[in-house]
């Protein structure tokens, strides 16, 4: 039904035409699409399986003139500006299926875009961005990885998901006839949170020698999110017994060699992901120290004189996009024969060696010291924070 609009004076609109101005036609769009002149006040409806953009052109509308925009096709559809124009959003511009906004017109080249649903995700910059911007579930997502303490200066308040690794413990020291046990791998949380200002990023360090790791955590001026570091790994001057965080999600050291009665891993408190414990050393002198625990695992026992391995880490690549790659792995008991680390980024323990160093940026457990001599545990890893948002 055609409808005189705008309107003039001394026009008649018949029932039918009054009757349209609400009942807007469903018109889909099955392809990407630069808007014209005619769909403002109507909407526009994209239905593919694909992703598509809705290009808004330069001097086609005038100010005050409304577009709705809707998506129901499986593909997200990116409202983008044409040459020359700015559109401007306290949201995303990217649709998923069923998300949908308004588009107003401030002036031939200038337009807000309103989405439907609440608060939209924000904008910031700060670490290093991951590039390409990957694709997950069919949703853009600008990923910011931060290996060092920094700030997220956000230039759009909004949401964020942010992914916070805190730092590895120590593995323990190894004596004449005690292993140590491996270090605690660093908590790992995951949580969408809103930000308004710039927010700063710390990063937890891994812990030295019988030492537990330190924490991550974003902090701005109303909200904050910290992560507990790993639980270092037993040895014979830490009494025989691994210490642990008793906060979000850290993870607990393993057992030193004649440890029969370790203590276990902190609790794992939502949001966080996993903090698991660590496992038992041998029950006799000269045995191998027990794995520490990893974010998704507890670690495994020591076998005689075999150290144990570390707990499993946490894939995060469902967080960041691309290959598989594991963080947080528990720190592997020492003995004469060290245990392995978990998900090869915690430290193998010592082989009648000093234990192994996690890697940086792993949020990994170091290894335990195999006895037979003084030796230190390997060192853990410092920890990693990832942000993201969509674009």
């Amino acid at each position: 039904m055609t409808v005189p609009y705008p309107f003039v004076a001394g026009a008649v609109l018949t029932a039918a035409q009054m009757n349209s101005l609400t009942e807007l036609t469903i018109n889909d769009k099955t392809d990407s699409y630069t808007l014209v002149a005619g769909d403002a006040g109507e909407r526009v409806i994209m239905n593919k399986a694909t992703a598509t953009t809705v290009t808004v052109p330069n001097s086609v509308f005038t100010a005050s003139q409304v577009v709705q925009i809707l998506n129901k096709g499986a593909g997200t559809c990116t409202v983008t500006a044409g040459a020359g124009t700015t559109v401007s959003t306290s949201g995303s511009l990217a649709l998923a299926q069923y998300g949908g906004g308004t588009l107003l017109c401030l002036s031939a080249s200038t337009f807000i875009f309103f989405p439907y649903g609440g608060v939209g995700y924000g904008v910031a910059t700060g670490g290093t961005a991951i590039s390409p911007d990957p694709v997950i579930s069919g949703q853009t997502y600008r990923v910011l990885q931060f290996t060092a303490t920094g700030v997220l200066s956000v230039s759009t308040a909004g949401l964020f998901d942010v992914l916070v690794c805190s730092g590895g413990a120590g593995g323990g020291r190894g004596i004449s006839n005690v292993s140590g046990g491996g270090g605690g791998a660093g908590g790992i949380a995951q949580a969408t949170v809103y930000l308004d200002a710039n927010t700063t990023i710390q990063i937890g360090g891994g812990g030295a020698n019988s030492t537990s790791g330190s924490s991550s955590a974003i902090n701005s001026t109303a909200r904050s999110l910290s992560v507990a570091g790993g639980g270092n790994g037993g040895g014979r001057d830490d009494v025989q017994f691994e210490s642990f965080p008793s906060s979000l999600g850290g993870s607990g050291g393993g057992g030193a060699g004649t440890d029969g009665n370790r203590n276990a891993g902190s609790a794992a408190m939502a949001p966080s992901i996993s903090g698991s414990a660590g496992a038992d050393g041998g029950s006799s002198l000269s045995t191998g120290g027990g794995g520490g625990g990893g974010a998704a695992a507890v670690g495994s026992a020591a076998v005689t004189t075999t150290g144990g391995a570390g707990g499993a880490g946490f894939d995060v690549s469902a967080f960041i996009g691309g290959a598989s790659l594991f963080k947080c792995g528990g720190g592997g008991g020492g003995g004469t024969t060290g245990g392995a680390g978990g998900s090869s980024v915690g430290a193998a323990g010592g082989s009648n060696a000093a234990g192994n160093a996690a890697a940086a940026n792993t949020g990994s457990g170091g290894g335990g010291a195999g006895f037979g001599a003084t030796r230190n545990g390997g060192a853990g890893g410092s920890g990693i924070v990832f942000v993201r948002f969509k674009v």
